[in-house]
């Protein structure tokens, strides 16, 4: 670590540390305030105070989802959750960079190890593959970010869920209009609309936004709709119906190498270019999205309920890579994909033995077709298919089929006033399936039709001793469970386009210990430590110059580490939050991997796993005045430096950034009207926003914006 980084580091440490005994004085001179732990939903299926649960779980509510915020990616609100690596790519071509304790981490295109629902609508496909982007964040009214052993329960993938639940209608109509503006000529407009009809509750959001993009060759657009329902049928069923839709169209800035100079070996000479192969290739991705689900539930009687979930929608996605730094080779690949599922789950609740108790279990069925095609491109322009010739420019035509069946078991029972055990198990059935209408004849390109399942049963327990009213110790135990998506069964050479469906799925091994406090009524203190062991991890074991990669399975993989968050209320309207994580993700077992270069490398045990940060810092110090309906928050966000390749042979550095906003908010008769700006990156500081692990081409970094702005407006009439 370099005395720049260490003196930043203890900079941060300091004023944090500094804000906190500030605000302790002056609590002492005035009165208290009460904190409360959130609800939530995601850790047990049904409403439950986070506090008494044991399990790490955060809600991220709307005030920081909105406040200030562009509301496009979940890496703008998860960045303050602990255990959570959120890193903003700096472009729209693909999903933010999501990964829970280390799982998701490899990740290139979409969430993979990390589960994403909303409402309980599943984001996140029976392969594993997830999409939050679905979702207009301005439709949202908190995220539940769940960690550890519990995560099991959700099924295949479930590193950690992160759920998203939708706004609650008002009694009484209202409509709104936001627009904001910011740097790089960014644009977004929102219009909403919400209210409760006899038995009727509905809220509709519609929103438009576009960039230029910081860096060059990274323009994007987007437009969404959200649409949700809930009848209440009687007082005992209730159907709730969502409706998502996204268009969009986004270039592609890719990753950049690291171009040393004798004065600085980490500078980029431009942080905001492109690489010469983007604009070559025309590297882009236009991509449409629309699902609809429903719930209904319905209530038996006081202890017994039912709830049926099911949804169905289709993504189109056409995604433009390169395939040749020096020329204007590259590749289209496109899915079609319709996709459909459900859940029906038995929730009951009543005393055995005089003991409190709650169950609930269900069955669940997810299918996702993909028709996809990969025809090779010049500039962006597909290349002419020539039927049964070898030399066509046709690489895939198959259909990937996805499909999973689990059954669930939940529950939690109270053996004494301050002891609860929660315990519960999955099975899942997983299988990939590939339908193969490729068959030019060639040595390379025969029927690469076939299949393989996958089938697993993941148990978890958990206890909770309540040592106080304002203490909580508790510990978990569970097993996990990835099993490989398309995209790394895709190949099983770099040479052929036959699928590698003899991939093993990852399984792991979960230990957690926790401590859950409320001191003196105004600090929320969370706290935990954990260990996860696990064997065939799914790794990347061979690429080539043409971005085509093979996975194989590491043998073991482990990880140890600490959350802590400490959220307080004081008096005068100030509060802080600060949230830590340690984590310690490494190999800890050999295995070889063959670069582009085609020498194979060992990896040896003890490395570090790319794309995973030792510490990350968040904290932050907000103030309200009440009279002037003024607000205005300082953030401050650390990152240890993080491995881009499993030889560990370069990093992104460490950096330490400084965030601010403020806004006032005025209530005239039926009207809400609201401004607020936002500066990011306020000491305009270089830095490595995201990575890309294990880049064939080794362009594994994409840089952070510099200091930038964003300007909101609101204004919103209630009926």
């Amino acid at each position: 670590m370099s005395y720049t980084t260490t003196f930043q580091y203890s900079a941060l440490t300091l004023a944090v540390l500094s804000t906190f005994g500030i605000a302790q004085q002056a609590q002492a001179e005035t009165t208290e305030k009460i904190v409360t732990a959130p609800v939530v939903v995601t850790a047990t299926r049904v409403e439950q105070n986070s506090f008494d649960l044991p399990v790490a779980i955060d809600v991220v509510e709307s005030k920081d989802i909105q406040n200030g915020q562009l509301q496009m990616t979940l890496s703008e609100s998860l960045i303050r959750v602990p255990g959570i690596t959120a890193q903003n790519r700096t472009q729209s071509a693909q999903d933010p960079q999501i990964s829970s304790r280390g799982f998701g981490s490899r990740s290139s295109f979409g969430v993979r190890g990390v589960r994403v629902y909303v409402d309980g609508i599943p984001l996140t496909m029976p392969d594993g593959q997830g999409q939050p982007g679905v979702v207009d964040l301005s439709a949202v009214k908190s995220v539940e970010v769940m960690r550890g052993p519990f995560s099991a329960l959700y099924g295949n993938s479930s590193g950690g869920v992160i759920q998203m639940l939708t706004k609650d209608a008002p009694k009484t109509p209202e409509v709104g209009a936001t627009v904001m503006f910011g740097s790089y000529d960014t644009k977004r407009q929102i219009l909403d609309a919400a209210g409760t009809a006899e038995n009727i509750e509905y809220l509709v959001n519609v929103s438009n936004f576009e960039t230029n993009g910081y860096r060059d060759h990274s323009a994007s657009n987007k437009q969404q709709a959200t649409a949700k329902f809930k009848i209440n049928v009687s007082e005992d069923t209730k159907i709730n119906a969502l409706l998502n839709w996204f268009e969009q169209e986004a270039e592609d800035p890719l990753g950049l190498p690291r171009v040393a100079t004798a004065n600085d070996p980490s500078a980029f000479v431009n942080p905001k270019a492109a690489p010469n192969s983007a604009y070559n290739a025309n590297t882009k991705v236009s991509r449409n999205h629309t699902q609809v689900g429903f719930n209904i539930e319905h209530a038996l009687n006081t202890n017994n309920k039912i709830n049926l979930m099911t949804y169905a929608g289709n993504r189109e996605n056409l995604q433009y890579l390169s395939t040749n730094v020096s020329s204007n080779a590259g590749r289209a690949s496109s899915i079609s994909r319709d996709f459909w599922g459900a859940d029906l789950r038995w929730d009951n609740k009543g005393s055995l033995f005089n003991l409190q108790y709650s169950l609930s279990m269900g069955l669940t069925y997810g299918k996702m077709n993909d028709v996809r095609l990969d025809i090779n491109t010049d500039k962006g322009i597909k290349r002419p298919i020539i039927a049964n010739n070898a030399n066509s420019a046709l690489n895939r035509d198959e259909d990937n089929i996805s499909t999973n069946f689990d059954q669930y078991i939940q529950g939690k029972i109270s053996l004494s006033d301050n002891l609860d055990i929660h315990a519960g198990a999955r099975h899942t059935k997983v299988e990939l399936e590939v339908k193969d209408h490729f068959l030019s004849g060639t040595a390379n390109n025969g029927n690469n039709s076939g299949s393989v399942e996958y089938q697993k049963t993941t148990p978890v327990i958990g206890a909770i001793w309540k040592v106080t009213p304002t203490i909580n110790l508790y510990a978990n135990y569970g097993k996990g469970f990835e099993t490989p998506t398309f995209i790394e069964a895709a190949y099983n050479s770099v040479n052929n386009g036959a699928p590698n469906l003899t991939l093993k799925p990852s399984e792991s091994t979960n230990y957690e210990l926790g401590l859950k406090s409320v001191i003196a009524d105004n600090h929320q203190l969370n706290f935990n430590v954990f260990k996860i062991d696990t064997k065939n991890e799914i790794v990347t074991k061979e690429t080539n110059s043409f971005n085509r990669s093979v996975f194989g399975n590491a043998d073991k993989t482990k990880r140890t580490g600490a959350e802590l968050s400490i959220d307080s209320q004081y008096d005068n309207n100030i509060s802080t939050y600060l949230s830590y994580s340690l984590l310690n993700a490494k190999f800890d077992s050999d295995f070889t991997y063959i670069p582009s270069s085609g020498t194979p490398t060992m990896i040896q045990s003890g490395n570090k796993i790319p794309g995973t940060y030792r510490s990350q810092i968040y904290g932050e110090l907000a103030w309200r005045y009440a009279p002037l309906g003024f607000k205005t928050a300082l953030e401050a966000r650390h990152n240890s430096k993080a491995y881009v390749n499993d030889i560990n042979t370069d990093s992104a550095h460490a950096y330490t950034i400084f965030n601010i906003r403020a806004g006032f908010e005025q209530n005239l008769a039926n009207w809400r009207l609201t401004e607020y700006v936002r500066v990011e990156n306020l000491s305009d500081k270089n830095y490595i926003g995201s990575v890309r692990v294990n880049d064939s081409n080794l362009r594994f970094f994409e840089p952070a914006a510099g200091r930038n702005y964003l300007l909101g407006l609101s204004a919103q009439y209630k009926f």
